[in-house]
């Protein structure tokens, strides 16, 4: 097995290889650091790195395994966080030039869990100013590249992430999603993003604990590796006034499931959003992919008609909320798409704000009625293929124009705001070579049925195995 080869195991493998001490998780990591410094500088996935840091965790992780101490379920594994998401000691500038040098005296929760869990933290991976916007490229380390195609975007906000994983640079990374940042990257850079339900992964430190439409989550190459993250960053928090009860162990069981006469509602624009073309044919072989499950895949548009309104109401408060303080004192050094979002919030009136909770009121109801008559709902990640890398966001999809920034992410965002959650599964390639994902919704707070019919999907079609054709010559 080659060095490159190494990289691409799925963190499942190499979680039992890493056990069974055919690898160690010093050599597992030199191999990912030297994995980073050959692809990284034409990707610019990872912004921070730490590897003298990485190198004493991986020997302190070998010295647990000989001397027989209990091992998490990450044990020895590279993991790699968002630069949205603080990190005790390692740079942490959430793609801010105002946080150029911000260094967090404290872990998020998720970072301490997954340390907890034994995972090896690698560095920082890169995001939009902060995480605004489904394209990676911000003022300090510019733009992250999609390793399939390097003159296009890997998608966004966790789009260091994204391309890091596709790349072979870690086998796991957290992220974040409002409006897709985690399912948008995902279906950009083949790999699997999970949105999982509110209060799922507690989120803390927070501004925030009662808004429920902001998520983190687990990014990997394979559903399973997905789950296996999961199950060491989900759980109760008591400082977490949202988090589920549910321990995070549930999702380390086999995904395994029948699924024949599970009836699947097939809506290939989710309700007659604009879509690129291209995207259509390679969904529809999703679609003879769940056929051939076993799955009674019907045309079913869900009735979405409150999400944009709710939506952008409730995000643009809660911009205000997090980061109106920071524009009065560093107006000049925002982008110009944060300060029409932030000041959107700002002309909210209460008025505002109590309609939007009632739309999403209505339209959680509707879709709880919808989703007993199906259990899962297939539809597209995202409306468009990876665009040049160089255009700051989507302006027209199929001759509609796009009015702000954030029109182009309809397809994740109605998805978010209803609550429920949803994966982004590797669902093919166009004919030039650009992924393209799948987004399976499921009920609510079924993330783990979401997660077993990625798997049975993922296992059938196999999609996860095509890398990009970046630095194929490393040998072992």
């Amino acid at each position: 097995m080659t060095r490159t080869d190494l990289c691409f195991l799925p963190a499942t493998d190499l979680a039992r290889l890493l056990r069974a001490r055919e690898i160690s998780a010093v050599e597992l990591t030199q191999a990912h650091l030297e994995r980073i410094d050959e692809v990284n500088p034409a990707v610019n996935a990872l912004v921070t790195a730490v590897p003298d840091q990485a190198l004493a965790q991986a020997r302190a992780a070998d010295a647990a395994l000989a001397s027989g101490q209990p091992l998490g379920p990450l044990h020895g594994l590279p993991v790699a966080h968002k630069d949205l998401t603080p990190t005790r000691g390692i740079r942490t500038t959430f793609g801010s030039p105002i946080f150029r040098d911000f260094v967090p005296a404290q872990d998020a929760l998720l970072v301490e869990r997954l340390r907890d869990a034994g995972a090896i933290t690698l560095g920082k991976t890169n995001t939009p100013e902060f995480g605004a916007g489904s394209q990676t490229f911000n003022p300090i380390f510019g733009a992250t590249r999609n390793p399939y195609n390097l003159a296009r975007t890997c998608g966004g906000s966790s789009g260091g992430a994204a391309a890091g994983l596709a790349s072979g640079m870690f086998p796991l990374a957290d992220g974040t999603d409002l409006g897709g940042s985690l399912r948008n990257p995902a279906s950009f850079c083949n790999v699997v993003g999970l949105r999982p339900s509110a209060g799922r992964v507690p989120n803390w430190p927070s501004l925030a604990h009662w808004f429920s439409m902001a998520v983190a989550g687990p990014m990997a190459r394979t559903v399973a590796d997905a789950a296996l993250m999961l199950s060491a960053m989900a759980g109760w928090d008591s400082r977490v006034p949202l988090s589920l009860k549910e321990p995070g162990a549930v999702f380390a069981a086999p995904l395994e499931r029948e699924f024949r006469g599970v009836r699947v509602a097939w809506s290939p624009s989710l309700g007659g959003l604009p879509m690129q073309a291209g995207i259509g044919d390679v969904l529809t072989t999703g679609r003879r992919a769940l056929e051939d499950l076993g799955l009674v895949v019907e045309d079913a548009d869900p009735d979405l008609r409150e999400a944009d309104e709710a939506f952008s109401v409730l995000r643009a408060w809660n911009m205000e909320l997090s980061l109106g303080e920071t524009l009065a004192a560093h107006r000049g050094q925002m982008k110009d798409t944060l300060i029409w979002n932030i000041e959107q919030g700002q002309a909210l009136s209460g008025h505002d704000v109590g309609r939007a909770e009632r739309l999403r009121t209505v339209l959680f109801e509707r879709l709880h009625g919808f989703m007993q008559q199906y259990e899962f709902i297939a539809c597209p990640v995202v409306q468009v293929l990876p665009f040049d890398v160089n255009l700051p966001y989507v302006t027209e999809i199929a001759g509609q124009p796009m009015e702000t920034y954030l029109d182009w992410m309809k397809s994740c965002y109605h998805i978010s705001v209803t609550g429920h959650p949803a994966l982004s599964v590797p669902c093919g390639f166009t004919a030039d070579g650009l992924p393209v994902g799948l987004q399976l919704v499921g009920r609510f707070r079924d993330d783990l049925g979401v997660l077993q019919l990625g798997h049975a999907f993922e296992q059938a079609t196999r999609h996860w195995v095509r890398r990009p054709a970046l630095g194929m010559g490393v040998s072992a």
